[in-house]
């Protein structure tokens, strides 16, 4: 049997919208839709695994740094 495999994917971070990956010859795209994720904007990942993993890490960066501002003052 024959199946097609979607050409995007929507990347959801704790409920929000990372970004949407699109496929092409090289692997996915990756194009952010919230400020939090714009240092992914145009980054190319061999798999949609891949891009999750990134956008979960810029994600955790983000939070570890709002966490340790709370506790600097």
């Amino acid at each position: 049997m024959f199946q097609i495999q979607p050409n995007a994917y929507i990347i959801e971070i704790h409920d929000r919208a990372a970004g949407i990956i699109t496929r092409d010859e090289r692997g996915f795209r990756f194009f952010s839709s919230e400020r939090l994720f714009d240092s992914l904007e145009g980054r190319q990942f061999r798999s949609a695994r891949d891009a999750e993993r990134a956008a979960r890490a810029v994600f955790s960066e983000r939070s570890r740094r709002a966490n340790s501002q709370l506790f600097a003052t």
